[in-house]
């Protein structure tokens, strides 16, 4: 994930914000929930956080299999990589 280490850098700071949580309380395999200590109306504040950072819409299904922070890079990362693949191609038929 290295090379995705902006998109990381990018989420902890969003949420170290938007949540008031210590930066470093942000790790891999913390649990989302309790760092964020979320509640279901903070999981609402999470996703208008996601959808204006990344500009991707969240079902709230989304969210069933992610418990770490791990879990929520790697969907992020994974959303994010599913819009650059047609961006890029848009962006070859703008030039070629």
């Amino acid at each position: 994930m290295k090379q995705f280490q902006h998109i990381i850098d990018k989420i902890n700071g969003f949420l170290s914000e938007e949540f008031e949580v210590d930066i470093n309380q942000i790790t891999p395999d913390a649990n989302l929930r309790q760092v964020l200590e979320l509640d279901s109306l903070d999981y609402i504040d999470l996703v208008v956080v996601i959808e204006n950072n990344f500009s991707f819409k969240v079902k709230p299904e989304d969210f069933t299999g992610i418990i770490s922070f791990r879990d929520f890079y790697g969907y992020i990362i994974s959303r994010v990589q599913l819009k650059e693949p047609s961006d890029a191609v848009m962006a070859g038929q703008v030039q070629g």
